[in-house]
């Protein structure tokens, strides 16, 4: 069985040839490798890792399913508390959250929880498995805006307890940042993200696409169309820029476009038409996930890629495997370096980016140390094509067209942590449309507190 200190490793696409490809980078346990690395757990009675865990999987029993090669009863078990169990087994930070809370990593390695996760939901998947159902429709109908990780987790919980519910989607696909922000790489989309999206609809939840809330219908007009409550997953889908010299030149694009472009509309497919800009040497700016994604992506339709981040590598926000793999395939991090101009040609298309560098100073409200420049350190980078992936705030939409629906200076709604409850009665809201852009499994774990607090509003409402 190996050392039971040390995790099962887990096989994955050699970095060379990955880099030309969009195959899924990770190959998961088979069944050998899944038992083995489930039998290291010391199946602990007051499991530290669920309480790591946003959406409180019941992971000790799960993984004490997986020991016994009984797959189907520890699918079901992660079925109760999460709809997307093979999203976050792939794009999870576990390192921070179930696994840095794990008893067996105190002396070794912890669990690979995320990677049971994906091997126990692609079983599930590949054998045709579905969540299980007990519950009695109740007659109550709720709407939840956007099909995105809050979203779907939402509709999933309250399908559960026997609500009618109906997802209002505005793309023409499922799923929001798992179907346009994440690429294939990290997350298949027809494999993985639209076979949860059916295990959704299959615990009896309707998704209407093509549905924006705010211009297509107004959230006033869900109820008057008899939906009883409202849950606003509508995620942060509004780039933000820095604001420097030659920032709208041609070449310059927000990781939000470039991935959606090539992740929903599928541009690195020839049988596709969806025009992307194909660049010999692309700059990143910024440090977190997307920003390797769209790095990772770039690398891939064929440019030397450099990742330019104002802060040292050990406060790069992504997750340690994500820079891993960047690096691995091949992206240069170009750290403690901050642009300061966009330069163009005659016909402002992009030539380079002039930037200054960088040295930490004192921590910022962040808790991280603040970036301040290096006077008389400015250089010159050539590039043909700029990706600005600095993070995102929520599209103002809903609550510019919604009367009484309280937002703050971020332009994020206000809802309560506890419940997704908002400022006005019956509407609930959760994920990045609060918060701003932050991870899938803190997303879910929002829209399990708004299924709760929906729940507990329409109790009291007939009790």
């Amino acid at each position: 069985m190996g050392d039971v200190l040390k995790k099962i490793p887990v096989r994955e696409q050699d970095p060379k040839v990955r880099g030309t490809n969009f195959d899924e980078v990770c190959y998961g346990y088979n069944e050998e490798e899944a038992v083995a690395e489930a039998s290291r757990c010391l199946s602990c009675k007051n499991a530290k890792c669920i309480e790591g865990c946003p959406v409180n999987i019941h992971i000790n029993e799960f993984i004490a399913k997986v020991k016994e090669k009984d797959f189907e009863a520890a699918y079901q078990i992660i079925s109760k508390d999460s709809s997307l169990p093979a999203v976050c087994g792939r794009v999870c930070p576990q390192e921070t959250q179930c696994e840095g809370k794990c008893i067996r990593g105190l002396k070794g390695e912890a669990i690979s929880i995320g990677k049971l996760e994906r091997f126990v939901a692609d079983y599930a998947r590949e054998k045709g498995i579905k969540p299980e159902v007990s519950c009695e429709k109740n007659g109550h109908k709720i709407a939840v805006i956007g099909a995105g990780p809050a979203g779907l987790t939402c509709a999933g919980d309250l399908a559960r307890l026997g609500y009618d519910v109906t997802i209002f989607e505005a793309l023409h696909k499922a799923g929001g940042v798992l179907t346009y922000g994440i690429p294939e790489f990290r997350l298949p989309k027809d494999e993985v993200v639209a076979k949860e999206v059916e295990n959704v609809k299959s615990l009896g939840v309707k998704i209407l696409t093509d549905v924006i809330i705010g211009r297509t219908e107004s959230l006033d007009e869900l109820f008057e169309q008899g939906f009883e409550a409202v849950f606003i997953g509508s995620g942060a889908g509004l780039p933000m820029f820095m604001g420097i010299p030659g920032e709208n030149a041609n070449g310059v694009f927000s990781a939000n476009e470039y991935l959606t472009r090539n992740n929903l509309m599928k541009a690195f497919r020839d049988d596709y038409d969806t025009p992307i800009y194909k660049a010999k040497k692309v700059a990143v700016v910024g440090g977190g996930n997307v920003a390797m994604d769209a790095a990772r992506t770039a690398l891939r339709l064929g440019a030397d890629v450099h990742l330019v981040y104002r802060r040292s590598e050990a406060e790069l926000p992504a997750r340690a495997e994500e820079v891993h793999h960047a690096k691995e395939e091949g992206i240069k991090f170009d750290v403690l370096t901050n642009p300061v101009e966009i330069l163009t040609d005659e016909n402002d298309y992009v030539t380079g980016i002039r930037c200054i560098r960088m040295e930490l100073g004192e921590p910022d409200a962040s808790g991280r140390r603040r970036p301040v420049p290096i006077e008389g350190s400015e250089f010159e980078m050539e590039c043909d094509a700029v990706i600005m992936s600095l993070g995102t705030s929520p599209n103002p939409l809903i609550a510019s067209t919604t009367i009484g629906l309280d937002t703050n200076k971020r332009k994020c709604i206000i809802a309560n942590e506890e419940n997704g409850a908002t400022s006005r009665d019956g509407v609930f809201a959760g994920g990045d449309a609060v918060t701003g852009a932050a991870t899938v499994i803190l997303a879910m774990g929002a829209g399990k507190a708004g299924a709760k607090g929906i729940d507990e509003f329409i109790r009291k409402k007939y009790a």
